[in-house]
C-alpha cells in the first residue's frame, strides 16, 4: 500500500509534465520540422565520432530500435512522433555519408616517394602570395600511383606558356600520403583529402614539360580575371578584391590572411552567402529597374519572375566562376531557394527555408557537416533569421518616419546587435576548430561589410565593365582606397589588445553541449527556448576551463612545445617555421610568441639533445628529446633514457633506450600521432586513435614505385 500511494503522486507528476510537454509542442507545431536537418546532421556527426563500423552498426540499431519503440507507443503524441522521427533522421544521416564515404573510395599511396609520370591537369590554382602554383593532376598510364594528385610548383619552375585545365604535363615529384593531424585537435587533412579524391600530395621538381600541341593553351576565365584584376590594382588590395570577384585567394599575403582572420572578417575572403548575396541583389535590383519599363512585362505582373529568373542565372553563372566550391554552391542553393519563394509570392527568408537549404547540403556533401564551413555559415544564418523574426527586434528596427539621424540609429544599432549575436554564436565553434576567435569581429563588421557590399563589389563590377573599353580606371582608384581601408581596419583590429582569445583543445562533450544548447535557443520560439540556456552556458565554461597542455609534439616527433612555470611555451628547435609554430600555438591555446627551449634557463641542449626538468604538483619530470641526427653510442644512449622519465625521439630507438614512463620514438609516432600531455594529473592525448577504422586511416593503397631521371614528356 505504501508502495502504491508513493507511486500516484509520481505518475500523476510525470503525466502532468508530459501534458505540458505536448502543450508546449503543440504551440511549436510549425517549428518541430527544423529539427529534421539536425537530426541528419547528429547522425552524420556520430560518424565521425565512433571509431569503427561495429559502433556504426551498433549506433544504427540503437538508433533503429528507438524508433520502433517510439513507433509502437499507443496514442498519437508530438513528443513521441519526434524522438521516432529524430532517431530515423540520425539513423539516415550516419548510413548517409558511410554509404558517401564508401562510393568515393581510392587509392592512397603507401609511402613517401619520388617519381617521374605524365598526367592531366584538372585544376590550377595560382598563388602568387607564395610564388607558387597549385595543381590537380591526374596521372596517365601509371596505375601505381593514384587517379588523383595535388602538387605544388614553386613559381620559379613555372612553364613560360601559362598551365590550363585540360592540358598534358611531364613532371618529377615528391609525393607523398595526405597527412592526418599533427596534433591532437588539429587540422586532419587526410580526411578532407578522402572526400576530395585526392590519394597523394607533392613538390613537383624542377620544370615541367608541356605537351607540344597544348603550349599555348590559355588560362581559363576565373584565371585570366583574376589576373587581370591584380593587374590593375596593389599587391595586397589586389588579392582581397581578386577572392571577391573569383573567390582566388592566392594573391594574399599571409600578413593580410592572418590580420582577416584575428580580426573577425576573414569571411568575407570566402566566396559564400554574403557575396552571392551581394550578386544576386544587384542583378534582380537592376532587372526590376529595366523591366519595369517595358510596359506589358509590368501590367502582366511577371516583372518579379523574370527578374528572379535572371538573378538565379546570375547565382548560378558566378558559383561556376569561382570555382564551384562547396560553401559558394552551398550559398547558391540558399539563394536559388529564396528565389522560388520570391517567385511563389511566400516569405523569402524563414528558418524552414534554411533547415531545407541545410538538408540539401547534407544530401549532397554529407562530410560538410564535420567542417568548420557548414557549421559557421549556417549558424550565422539561422542566428540572423531567428533574432529577427523576435517580435520585439522586429518591432525595434520596424521602419518609422522618425527623421534620417534616428533611423540611421536604429540601423546601426540592429547591425551591431545582430553582429554581436553572431559572434555569441560563432564563437564557440570558432574556437572548438581553430582554437582562437576574434574578439571585435562584431564591432569590425559594422564597418566591413556595408564597405564590402556597398562600395568595393559594385565599383568592381563597374571596373571590370568598363575596362572592355578602357575606362575603368576611376572605378579601380575607387576599390583601391576602400580595400586599402578594410586591410587597415583589419590590422588595427588584429593588433588591439585582447583581440583574440585563444583556448587549447575543449573536449567532445562541451562542445555538443553548447551548440546544442544554442540550437534549442534559436529554433523554439515560445519561453521554453531559454532551457537552451544552461547546456550552453555549461558548455562554454567546459571550453573555457580547458586546461592547457604541458608538453605537446608534432606527429614527425620533431617539433616540441614545452610550457614554462609562467604559463608561455617554448620550442625544443629555435627555427621551427611560422606554419609549426602556428600548429603549436594553436593547441597550445597561446597567442604569445614562443622562445627557444635552449634559451630556458634550466634546460642543458647540445646539437644532439635537449633535457630539461618540469615540476608539477609534488612531482618532477625529466624529458630528454632528440634533434640531430648523429649517432649516439648504445650504452650511452641507454643510461640516458633510463635516467629520463619520457623520451622524444623523430627516429626509432634502438631497444635498450626506454624511458621510466614513456618513449615516444617513430613507431609511437607511426601509431599515435601527435601528442598532448598534462603532468598533474598525468594524461595522454593522441592525434590519431589506433582502433579508429575510418576509410582515409586504413585506405586501400599504392606503390608509387620510385623512378629515376628527368620529367616524362607528355604524348601530344
Amino acid at each position: 500500500m505504501a508502495t502504491r500511494r508513493l507511486q500516484t503522486p509520481i505518475a500523476a507528476r510525470m503525466g502532468h509534465a508530459l501534458t505540458r510537454l505536448e502543450a508546449a509542442l503543440e504551440g511549436e507545431r510549425d517549428r518541430i520540422g527544423l529539427w529534421l536537418p539536425v537530426g541528419v546532421g547528429a547522425g552524420i556527426s556520430a560518424w565521425f565520432l565512433l571509431p569503427h563500423p561495429q559502433a556504426w552498426l551498433g549506433m544504427a540499431a540503437l538508433l533503429a530500435a528507438i524508433a520502433l519503440v517510439a513507433a509502437m507507443a499507443p496514442g498519437v503524441r508530438r513528443s513521441v512522433a519526434m524522438v521516432r522521427n529524430s532517431a530515423v533522421a540520425a539513423a539516415a544521416g550516419l548510413l548517409l555519408v558511410w554509404g558517401h564515404a564508401a562510393s568515393i573510395a581510392g587509392p592512397v599511396i603507401a609511402r613517401p616517394v619520388t617519381t617521374s609520370f605524365t598526367a592531366t591537369i584538372l585544376k590550377v590554382e595560382p598563388m602568387p602570395a607564395r610564388d607558387s602554383i597549385r595543381m590537380i593532376v591526374a596521372p596517365v598510364g601509371r596505375g601505381d600511383l593514384p587517379g588523383k594528385l595535388r602538387l605544388t610548383l614553386a613559381g620559379k619552375d613555372a612553364p613560360i606558356a601559362p598551365l590550363a585545365s585540360g592540358q598534358g604535363i611531364g613532371v618529377r615529384a615528391r609525393l607523398m600520403p595526405p597527412p592526418g593531424p599533427a596534433l591532437p585537435g588539429g587540422y586532419d587533412f587526410a580526411q578532407r583529402a578522402w572526400f576530395d579524391g585526392l590519394g597523394a600530395v607533392g613538390t613537383v621538381i624542377g620544370r615541367p614539360t608541356l605537351a607540344a600541341a597544348e603550349t599555348e593553351a590559355e588560362w581559363g576565365l576565373r584565371a585570366r580575371l583574376s589576373a587581370h584584376i591584380q593587374s590593375r590594382l596593389e599587391p595586397g588590395a589586389a588579392g582581397i578584391a581578386a577572392a571577391f570577384a573569383t573567390g582566388d585567394r592566392g594573391a594574399i599575403s599571409d600578413a593580410d590572411a592572418e590580420a582577416m582572420q584575428r580580426s573577425g572578417l576573414a569571411h568575407l575572403l570566402s566566396i559564400s552567402g554574403l557575396h552571392v548575396t551581394a550578386m544576386v541583389g544587384a542583378v534582380i535590383f537592376l532587372l526590376m529597374r529595366l523591366l519595369a519599363l517595358h510596359q506589358p512585362l509590368a501590367r502582366r505582373g511577371v516583372v518579379p519572375v523574370l527578374a528572379a529568373a535572371g538573378g538565379a542565372v546570375a547565382g548560378i553563372g558566378y558559383t561556376l566562376l569561382t570555382g564551384s566550391e562547396v560553401p559558394t554552391v552551398r550559398s547558391c542553393i540558399a539563394a536559388l531557394l529564396v528565389l522560388a519563394a520570391l517567385a511563389l509570392g511566400r516569405e523569402a527568408v524563414t528558418l524552414r527555408l534554411v533547415a531545407a537549404g541545410a538538408l540539401l547540403v547534407m544530401l549532397l556533401w554529407p562530410e560538410a557537416v564535420a567542417g568548420p564551413s557548414f557549421q559557421l555559415s549556417f549558424a550565422a544564418v539561422t542566428t540572423i533569421v531567428a533574432l529577427h523574426e523576435h517580435p520585439r527586434i522586429q518591432a525595434l528596427l520596424a521602419r518609422r518616419d522618425d527623421g534620417m539621424l534616428r533611423g540611421g540609429a536604429r540601423l546601426v544599432g540592429g547591425l551591431i546587435l545582430t553582429g554581436l549575436a553572431i559572434e555569441l554564436v560563432l564563437t564557440p565553434i570558432a574556437l572548438f576548430h581553430f582554437h582562437k576567435a576574434g574578439l571585435y569581429g562584431a564591432l569590425a563588421n559594422v564597418i566591413a561589410i556595408p564597405l564590402t557590399t556597398i562600395v568595393v563589389m559594385p565599383f568592381e563590377a563597374l571596373a571590370l565593365l568598363f575596362d572592355v573599353v578602357g575606362a575603368g580606371a576611376p572605378f579601380w582608384w575607387v576599390v583601391e582606397q576602400a580595400l586599402q581601408g578594410l586591410l587597415a581596419l583589419a590590422h588595427g583590429v588584429a593588433a588591439a589588445p585582447g583581440a583574440v582569445v585563444t583556448l587549447p583543445r575543449p573536449p567532445a562533450i562541451a562542445f555538443a553541449l553548447a551548440v546544442g544548447g544554442m540550437l534549442w535557443l534559436l529554433l523554439w520560439q515560445q519561453r521554453w527556448r531559454w532551457w537552451g540556456a544552461g547546456p550552453a552556458a555549461l558548455g562554454c565554461a567546459l571550453m573555457a576551463s580547458a586546461p592547457q597542455p604541458d608538453l605537446l609534439v608534432t606527429s614527425d616527433g620533431r617539433h616540441v612545445a614545452v610550457r614554462l612555470d609562467d604559463g608561455n611555451y617554448a620550442t625544443l628547435r629555435a627555427r621551427a617555421g611560422d606554419y609549426v609554430r602556428d600548429q603549436l600555438g594553436e593547441a597550445a591555446g597561446s597567442d604569445t610568441q614562443m622562445a627557444a627551449l635552449a634559451d630556458v634557463p634550466g634546460s642543458e641542449c647540445n646539437a644532439d639533445f635537449c633535457r630539461w626538468t618540469m615540476t608539477r604538483g609534488d612531482r618532477r619530470w625529466i624529458i630528454l628529446a632528440t634533434r640531430g641526427r648523429t649517432l649516439v653510442d648504445g650504452a650511452e644512449l641507454g643510461a640516458a633514457c633510463a635516467a629520463a622519465d619520457i623520451v622524444i625521439a623523430d627516429r626509432w630507438l634502438p631497444s635498450a633506450c626506454r624511458a621510466r614512463w614513456l618513449t615516444l620514438d617513430r613507431d609511437a609516432f607511426d601509431r599515435h600521432g601527435g601528442v598532448a600531455i598534462r603532468f598533474n594529473p598525468p594524461h595522454i592525448d593522441t592525434a590519431i586513435d589506433p582502433a579508429d577504422a575510418h576509410p582515409w586511416r586504413i585506405p586501400q593503397q599504392v606503390s608509387g614505385n620510385d623512378e629515376a631521371g628527368p620529367p616524362a614528356a607528355p604524348a601530344p
